[in-house]
């Protein structure tokens, strides 16, 4: 669950975004409209434009992830977004999605949220998993968001709207960004602020959508092979949410659920055939195991609670005795640690999860040739799998092998070139390992990934002043600096 430098600093980013965004986070008293108006991305359509193209959702939808990611925190646990960008390809194979590249972004937040936006972006927040008690409730929100990407609800909102063009990504950046950061009554707020003139009028339409993603989002649900009645459960589970909490899931803020809704859910998942067994996915709980200890205060509660679930009652008992083990091993508790880790292990002895968790425990050692060894002799029998290799750059980082960490993240960064947390960690390494010139290129990609122009050019001009006798770098930095003008005038023109 840990990476060479923690989570990526966000310091400074917001001011050098936009200042429209600024304006927004700093005022959740008084939430208008003027939210979406302050920032500066454009309506999706208008009344003369006609259905907005594919294309145009696509890029626009890139440069709404920009700004997000430069103001929400997001998860840079490998083994968490690697199971989240696997669940999420295997849904879309079964989809009517015609574009099935998605960019995944996991948002470290307790709320029950998840949300698509025009171009392809899903967003998770980790409160789903504390939410969604198995993997068929989890899947059965995300086949809903696919449904309203697919059948491009946001498109044809406008459209019908004619008059109207107030579903911007701007109104809906600012309402996930509230959510996702101030989490309470001020998310709430806005969202309403945001919606409610859309809303208004329209209402028939947004039933008419939302019935719509639920047929198609049970039925990839079914066509996935995931239990067609978790729609319902889940639905369910959310209603009750809105009884008995201060305040609902953010979700429902944006997909309001009724009786009637959780019936026709249940009657379309009836109509399939749901009476083979659906088996338990174990990977879906260790997941969630892992969410859980991060969501405690601290280590210690943690392992209380991971330890009362193995002498109770418990979902799934490989799950607690995992999530007990992580809680240990944060705690810096070795030998506890690996004592309740080893059943598992001895029984799988391969399983990535399981041999990533011991290889923390070796690092809470010191003992980082044993990590190192377990990690690589894992990879060969696993080549080119995220987790791992992010937990072998880990680990000689941790050790002070530099050159080896840099080694990998480079070539990582190679194969996923559009994950922030890769460059930023390469740029620490590059540094460590003597590299400035590749320190302001990774940092310089860092920022464009997260939509901070200014600072992206600043990075490239160090750079080419550092390279003037290398041809080939220069070349490269000067290419990507031409690239970053671009996009900034893009950004300005839309």
């Amino acid at each position: 669950m840990s990476s060479i430098t923690g989570k990526p600093r966000r310091s400074g980013l917001i001011t050098s975004v936009l200042s429209g965004v600024c304006a927004l986070l700093l005022t959740t008293a008084s939430v208008s409209t003027s939210y979406a108006q302050d920032i500066k991305l454009p309506a999706l359509g208008d009344a003369s434009s006609g259905l907005v193209s594919p294309a145009r959702e696509k890029m626009l939808g890139q440069m709404w992830l920009r700004m997000f990611r430069s103001q929400v925190p997001t998860s840079n646990d490998a083994l968490l977004q690697d199971y989240v960008e696997r669940t999420m390809a295997e849904l879309a194979q079964h989809s009517p999605l015609a574009d099935k590249k998605l960019d995944i972004v996991v948002v470290e937040n307790p709320t029950m949220n998840a949300f698509a936006v025009p171009g392809g972006v899903v967003g998770v927040h980790t409160g789903l998993f504390l939410f969604a008690e198995d993997e068929h409730q989890f899947a059965s929100v995300l086949t809903h968001e696919l449904a309203h990407l697919s059948q491009r609800h946001y498109a044809r909102a406008l459209e019908a709207q004619k008059n109207s063009t107030l579903p911007t990504l701007a109104g809906m950046l600012a309402s996930l960004v509230l959510a996702a950061t101030a989490g309470g009554d001020a998310g709430l707020a806005a969202m309403t602020a945001t919606q409610a003139a859309a809303l208004d009028n329209r209402l028939r339409f947004s039933r008419q959508n939302e019935q719509e993603a639920d047929r198609v989002g049970i039925e990839t649900l079914a066509k996935a092979g995931k239990d067609p009645r978790a729609a319902g459960e889940m639905f369910e589970q959310m209603l009750k949410a809105t009884r008995y909490y201060r305040r609902p899931p953010e979700f429902l803020l944006t997909h309001p659920v009724t009786e009637s809704r959780i019936a026709d859910a249940k009657l379309r998942a009836n109509r399939m055939d749901t009476a083979h067994h659906y088996p338990e996915d174990r990977e879906y709980q260790l997941m969630r195991a892992r969410i859980r200890v991060a969501a405690e205060k601290t280590p210690q509660q943690a392992i209380k609670r991971f330890q009362a679930e193995l002498q109770g009652v418990t979902v799934s008992e490989e799950a607690a005795r995992y999530g007990l083990a992580l809680a240990q091993a944060k705690a810096r508790r070795a030998d506890d640690a690996e004592e309740t880790l080893a059943p598992l292990l001895e029984k799988e002895p391969y399983y990535v999860p399981f041999v990533l968790a011991q290889a923390e425990i070796d690092a809470v050692r010191e003992d980082f040739i044993g990590a190192i060894e377990r990690i690589q002799e894992t990879l060969k029998l696993n080549p080119g799998n995220y987790p791992l290799t992010m937990g072998l750059a880990n680990t000689h980082f941790k050790a002070g092998n530099y050159l080896a960490a840099e080694r990998i993240l480079e070539r990582q960064s190679r194969v996923r070139k559009k994950d922030p947390a890769i460059w930023y960690l390469l740029a620490e390494t590059h540094g460590l390992a003597g590299d400035i010139v590749g320190v302001h290129e990774a940092r310089a990609e860092y920022y464009i990934l997260n939509g901070v122009f200014d600072k992206a050019q600043q990075h490239l001009r160090h750079g080419l002043r550092l390279a003037q006798n290398d041809y080939q770098t220069h070349a490269i930095l000067q290419q990507r600096l031409k690239d970053v003008m671009a996009m900034q005038q893009d950004a300005k023109e839309l």
